[in-house]
């Protein structure tokens, strides 16, 4: 089922690359929240995108927001792809798929001629109250993460 913006953010915790458990009700009151799916670790439209988001990383915090990536990739995979490319935003590890599931991006795609299940990429603007502002699901890598920037700072006016 797909999120709507207007709906309450699905809440979850998971852990990061450090293996610290990241909780999105810390963050309600707070701060305001991008949350971005992607596919996986070191293939190149999503190495693209999360390093993207991590040479903004310092635009989204002057605009009261923070950043994560969330894919099925284990904790070890995420530290080392932030190792290698220089990722400073907080990758996350959903290795059940069940917040995948939650936010609506874990489908069945067709791929030559075979359909699988894997993860559309996603991106997800939440307010500091918890309620998604925008839902943005099969998105275009290039220039996202401005894009999702832009949204955000539109809330603070």
């Amino acid at each position: 089922m797909l999120l709507k913006a207007g709906e309450t953010a699905p809440r979850f915790a998971l852990p990061d690359a450090d293996m610290e458990t990241v909780d999105l009700a810390a963050y309600l009151g707070q701060k305001h929240l991008v949350l971005f799916f992607y596919a996986k670790d070191g293939t190149p439209c999503c190495t693209r995108e999360a390093t993207d988001f991590s040479d903004h990383e310092k635009d989204f915090a002057e605009a009261d927001c923070v950043v994560f990536g969330i894919s099925r990739d284990d904790c070890l995979a995420h530290a080392e792809f932030c190792d290698r490319e220089g990722i400073g935003i907080a990758l996350l590890s959903d290795a059940d798929g069940a917040v995948c599931q939650q936010y609506g991006v874990w489908q069945e795609r067709e791929a030559g001629g075979q359909k699988k299940w894997g993860v559309v990429r996603s991106t997800f603007i939440i307010d500091r109250g918890g309620v998604i502002r925008h839902a943005l699901y099969n998105v275009n890598y290039k220039g996202h993460a401005l894009e999702a920037l832009r949204l955000v700072k539109e809330l603070n006016t």
